[in-house]
């Protein structure tokens, strides 16, 4: 009885301690710098639907990942909170195929209804909107394409870390410790590359806002999201 007992506890112990080690945490570094958590691997506190509702079953929670499944349609999700100057840092793993995103500054416009700057998450190779660089992984959706000569991309079922910096009109992507793309919002590569987008009509100039919310895509694929954190600058 008395090695069932602690067969048990140890089985539990090292349960406790698995999932423990699975959860996203911050260092006392990250902590001073300012760093929060934007999903602490357990619940969906934060976060809330594009229409401001709970966040639908369609996102699973599983071994501290935040994952869209395929085939329940949970749509898009936004933090409740809105950003400004920021520095924003997460994982992401998709499926083979997948088509995927974050976008920030989302809110609603005057003119074109709610929208965001997109970094695109696709598979490059297999994914069916593939055909644009400014559509590839680590593009800003639509607008601007990377330096596919600094891109590295993990294969689809591999992770990748992604960096997003704003700071005033200054943006920058990184993908895997590396700056793919750099821009200026408002300035003329910017305002050309607008024009020839999905975004011309929009009111106000697309991405020119002052804030908007963080926005995790949910696009039919299998998207997987970890260690999502943000710092203000």
């Amino acid at each position: 009885m008395k090695k069932q007992i602690l067969t048990l506890f140890l089985c539990s112990f090292f349960g406790i301690n698995l999932i423990s080690a699975q959860l996203p945490k911050l260092s006392s570094k990250e902590i001073k710098q300012g760093w929060t958590l934007l999903f602490d691997g357990q619940t969906t506190n934060g976060w809330i639907t594009a229409a401001g509702k709970p966040v639908p079953a369609g996102w699973e929670i599983k071994n501290g990942c935040l994952t869209a499944v395929k085939g329940d349609k949970g749509g898009d999700i936004i933090t409740a909170d809105e950003y400004s100057d920021f520095e924003l840092s997460l994982d992401f793993n998709i499926e083979p195929g997948c088509n995927s995103g974050i976008k920030y500054f989302y809110t609603k416009y005057a003119t074109g209804g709610n929208l965001g700057m997109e970094y695109q998450i696709l598979d490059d190779k297999l994914a069916e909107d593939n055909k644009k660089e400014n559509h590839l992984c680590g593009s800003f959706y639509d607008v601007l394409p990377v330096n596919t000569n600094k891109k590295k991309v993990n294969a689809p079922g591999e992770w990748n870390t992604v960096r997003i910096v704003s700071k005033g009109k200054k943006v920058e992507h990184w993908l895997n410790g590396v700056k793919i793309l750099q821009f200026t919002r408002g300035d003329k590569t910017y305002t050309d590359a607008v024009a020839l987008s999905k975004f011309n009509k929009a009111v106000p100039a697309f991405g020119m806002v002052e804030k908007g919310h963080i926005l995790l895509q949910e696009h039919g694929g299998v998207v997987s999201f970890k260690n999502i954190k943000i710092k203000t600058l």
